[in-house]
């Protein structure tokens, strides 16, 4: 029996003042890796592999841009959920949201 792949597809928009340079670029790239799933970015007709670093900072993606991500595996689903939130949260690492809360 094979495994079934499952290919989902959301849009996020970048919030990031800074859009998404190299810090949260790294971010996203860390938490994609942590997934078996391929996932791909989109935007304005390109697409990346949101596994590598060189990749989306190519797409010099600006604040305020939509980007669609594409994820294709066992585990498209929570990868999604996962950078959409990273995404909605500013593309900040959970001790700088604490920290701002604070």
């Amino acid at each position: 029996m094979t495994e079934t792949s499952t290919r989902i597809r959301r849009q996020a928009v970048i919030i990031d003042p800074l859009g998404l340079h190299l810090r949260p670029a790294a971010r996203v790239v860390v938490l994609a890796k942590s997934f078996r799933s391929d996932i791909r970015v989109v935007h304005n007709g390109a697409m990346a592999d949101g596994k590598s670093l060189l990749d989306l900072l190519i797409l010099a993606i600006e604040c305020g841009a939509k980007v669609d991500l594409i994820a294709s595996g066992p585990d498209a689903t929570e990868a999604l959920d996962a950078l959409v939130d990273l995404i909605e949260a500013g593309l900040e690492a959970p001790a700088q949201r604490a920290a701002a809360a604070a």
